[in-house]
């Protein structure tokens, strides 16, 4: 049985932010968890968290250096499992994309068959 942390990771560490999150430290290894927050509209409590779990579970590496600034910064590195992760992670993201697409597809559909009804029926209303 899973504990409550484990529940809690996997919830808020969708495939979605786990994606998103190594898309942008690998394009971008200096990025601020400020950045990361802005790009995938979250907290940066909830972007400290998905950093710190993918760093627990060996998928990110974080090395402190000191920025232009000269403040205490890091600096995130895919770990060889995290080269792995997000290839794995990049292949059920995009399953579950098509899934939604495949499933808007069939929605957007039955709404044209659906409105010749309703406009046969607004136009009965009328007269």
């Amino acid at each position: 049985m899973r504990s409550i942390d484990e529940h809690i990771r996997q919830h808020m560490l969708t495939d979605e932010y786990r994606y998103k999150i190594l898309k942008l430290v690998e394009e971008n290894p200096e990025i601020s968890q400020r950045e990361i927050a802005k790009e995938l509209g979250i907290s940066l409590g909830k972007t400290n968290f998905c950093l710190k779990a993918l760093i627990e579970k060996g998928v990110l590496k974080a090395n402190n250096f000191r920025n232009s600034k000269n403040k205490l910064a890091y600096i995130y590195k895919l770990t060889p499992q995290g080269i792995e992760e997000k290839a794995s992670v990049t292949m059920r993201f995009l399953k579950q994309k098509m899934k939604q697409y495949e499933q808007l597809q069939s929605e957007i559909e039955q709404l044209k068959n659906d409105l010749p009804i309703l406009e046969k029926t607004n136009s009965n209303a009328d007269e």
